[in-house]
């Protein structure tokens, strides 16, 4: 699970010209589904993202408080794009969890947000939707936050996951007997080795 946690004067979420959510000062958050993620993953993310001290204290010091020291607000965008791999130019998400399920991963992160908060406190965009997200960051401070690398069930790879497996299998396969009794050189005493210029070549390999 990847984040890009922003501090923020003010930001809000707009979906076909109309604002469906908005913020003063507290925290952005792009959240980055990836399809190994787990509740493990989902909590861990929870507490760095409340716990994040980017702002200052009473007396100005800065780095002392998180958001919720300070009770300001939280909105947070479904990202999927934070997966991205990309091939060449080319982006790739086959590493982002599908939407169905994202999406109830997702709100689950949103439950997770308020019950260790104030719900009241927490807003978000609107899943799967194209949104325009207007971001007043406040420094620039911007933070990446990326959970420990899951442990994956093997049952639970997808497809494509398991085709990549495996071709990378087939590209270290050990050769057959077939293949090395073609490639091994030809003794010069055998009958049937050939005494054309292909013969002369194994020969030289020879020790």
């Amino acid at each position: 699970m990847k984040a890009i946690v922003q501090r923020v004067a003010q930001a809000s979420v707009t979906v076909g010209g109309e604002q469906i959510s908005s913020i003063g000062r507290g925290l952005c958050v792009l959240l980055g589904i990836s399809l190994e993620d787990t509740q493990r993953e989902l909590e861990h993310m929870v507490r760095k993202i409340l716990n994040l001290r980017v702002f200052e204290d009473e007396s100005g010091k800065h780095w002392s408080k998180s958001v919720m020291d300070k009770q300001y607000e939280v909105l947070c965008v479904s990202q999927f794009t934070l997966q991205c791999i990309l091939k060449g130019n080319k982006p790739d998400y086959h590493m982002a969890m599908p939407t169905e399920q994202a999406e109830c991963f997702y709100n689950n992160f949103l439950e997770q947000l308020r019950k260790a908060y104030k719900p009241e406190l927490i807003k978000d965009g609107k899943f799967g939707a194209y949104m325009q997200v207007h971001i007043q960051n406040d420094g620039p401070v911007t933070i990446e936050l990326e959970s420990p690398a899951a442990t994956v069930d093997p049952k639970q790879l997808t497809k494509l996951e398991k085709q990549q497996q495996r071709k990378e299998k087939t590209r270290t396969k050990v050769p057959s007997e077939s293949s090395r009794e073609r490639n091994a050189p030809r003794n010069k005493d055998d009958p049937s080795a050939s005494s054309g210029a292909e013969g002369d070549v194994s020969s030289e390999r020879e020790p």
